[in-house]
């Protein structure tokens, strides 16, 4: 018997470091990079009939920052963004660096088809379309058995 799964590749170490860096997310939520935080999306997975639908809430990046890749069954959605900002006054200077970057992989159904794998990003949206194999959407079908 096949178990099919859509699963992250670790649910203990995000929970495990966003404890521990909990104090620092607590700062620099209120500095001068607002949101920007040390953790990880979240996504929603939901499975169509003719595909799973990936959503991450990652607002204030581009569509660049975005790698994703496809390495045997394991999908990898990483970003990494670096910014810098600078003030000079009379009697002061301030220069402020944010370096943050996040990776989720998880693993692959057999029936998706990798091949038409579709990314968009609008409005801090992350979104994927996994579209399944056309031999998979045949084998989804619905029957009733009755009990003789």
């Amino acid at each position: 018997m096949k178990t099919r799964t859509l699963a992250r590749s670790s649910d203990l170490m995000p929970s495990l470091f966003d404890d521990f860096l909990r104090p620092w997310n607590d700062y620099f939520d209120g500095g001068s990079y607002p949101g920007r935080a040390f953790t990880i999306p979240s996504v929603n997975i939901v499975e169509g009939k003719d595909d799973f639908k990936l959503s991450f809430a990652v607002p204030g990046m581009k569509k660049s920052d975005f790698k994703i890749d496809v390495t045997g069954n394991l999908l990898t959605i990483s970003s990494e963004k670096e910014e810098s900002k600078e003030e000079k006054e009379d009697n002061y200077s301030r220069q402020e660096y944010n370096y943050s970057s996040f990776s989720r992989s998880f693993t692959l159904p057999e029936e998706v088809n990798k091949e038409k794998i579709d990314a968009t990003y609008v409005d801090g949206v992350l979104k994927l379309v996994l579209p399944k194999k056309e031999e998979a959407k045949k084998l989804t079908v619905n029957k009733h058995i009755t009990v003789k």
